[in-house]
């Protein structure tokens, strides 16, 4: 894997010509990708290894849905080229310059990620380019993909093509928040019970453990909420990948506040415990608004919280694994902004942010 360095990234400046280089011949990649790909310069603050590589669709009417805390929402002002997702730049390249790239370092890449849209084009561009890619690399590929554009017919066609993995961004973990975030919106009307028989007819034909499910916190969901997701997906074999709410620029929801770091802590924890320890559903206490009050465990089980805060993993970043099993999509600047402290981490933690973790998730006040 690439060693890298965190800091400053510098804005792609695009061109007006770049307006009519739309999928599949053409995709935007997210800055760390161009990075490691040695297309755009760049240093990150601290060295880690990076070779997840993150591909997005280019259209010129862009995605076709209006989720309002979405960075490519579809009435966000500015041109599309121009925005962010999930507050990272996405540089616009060729698709054949891309994929030699990650041909000619292979030995470096972890895992590939092609990112769908909203769009008439999608399944057919993401198809193409699946295509392209398994033509002339091995490294695992997974699909972001978007649900009012597949069906299982079209599902397993991906696989057959060699996609190895499936995610979903169902961001919003409850049908209230779907709808009020991703429906009741100027240009919405996506469906939540799409969203939900793509998710479980991508994990009948790709298999256990081939299947993520997005979450975001922070869109106003109560724990209680976000707890019943991690239970359901795991009793279905299916990963939970968790975000942090970071409003986006001129969004709708620019002005919806982050949730607080002990929450957000406390959450990746409780899921962490769930998905690697069972953590029994009666070891939850929750106070009359849905949200962590207690953790009732028992004196051995304690150790096994503290022994895992040491190595610091319920707190990196959430992705699709390598073909080893480690971490293979990292995801630099998911989940905060570069000049912000980490939310997740790309990462194992070093001694000096355990000790701010375990600051900031008060566990006194919550364990009995």
């Amino acid at each position: 894997m690439f060693v890298i360095e965190e800091g400053k990234i510098p804005l792609p400046v695009v061109q007006h010509e770049e307006e009519r280089k739309y999928s599949p011949d053409y995709v935007r990649i997210s800055a760390a990708s161009a990075m490691a790909l040695r297309l755009k310069s760049g240093r990150f603050a601290r060295d880690f290894a990076f070779g997840g590589i993150n591909l997005l669709l280019n259209y010129e009417d862009g995605c076709y849905s209006d989720c309002g805390y979405c960075g490519l929402a579809r009435t966000r002002p500015g041109h599309y080229e121009d925005r962010s997702f999930i507050r990272v730049d996405w540089p616009l390249y060729e698709t054949e310059l891309v994929i030699e790239r990650i041909a000619r370092y292979e030995p470096y890449m972890t895992r590939l990620c092609i990112s769908m849209v909203t769009h008439g084009r999608a399944y057919k561009d993401t198809l193409d380019i699946t295509q392209r890619i398994t033509r002339r690399v091995k490294t695992p590929l997974s699909l972001l993909v978007a649900p009012p554009t597949l069906n299982r017919t079209k599902l397993q066609t991906f696989k057959d093509a060699g996609a190895d993995m499936i995610g979903v961004g169902l961001d919003a973990v409850s049908e209230r928040v779907f709808f009020d975030t991703r429906t009741n919106v100027p240009k919405g009307g996506l469906r939540w019970d799409n969203y939900w028989d793509i998710i479980y007819a991508s994990r009948d034909i790709f298999g256990p453990w081939k299947v993520n499910v997005h979450a975001v916190v922070g869109l106003g969901e109560t724990d209680a909420e976000l707890i019943e997701l991690f239970y359901h997906l795991k009793e279905h074999q299916i990963y939970t990948y968790l975000f942090s709410f970071n409003p986006e620029p001129d969004s709708r929801m620019a002005n919806h506040p982050k949730a607080p770091i002990t929450r957000w802590r406390r959450i990746q924890l409780v899921k962490h415990l769930i998905e690697n320890y069972d953590l029994p559903r009666q070891a939850i206490g929750l106070d009359d608004e849905g949200n962590i009050a207690r953790l009732k465990i028992l004196g051995t089980d304690v150790e096994k919280i503290l022994k895992t805060l040491d190595f610091g993993h319920p707190f990196e970043t959430d992705g699709c694994p390598a073909a080893n099993g480690e971490p293979g999509c990292t995801r630099p600047y998911g989940s905060y902004r570069p000049s912000e402290p980490y939310r997740d981490f790309p990462f194992t933690p070093t001694e000096e942010d355990l000790r701010q973790i375990r600051r900031e998730l008060q566990l006194e006040d919550i364990i009995v």
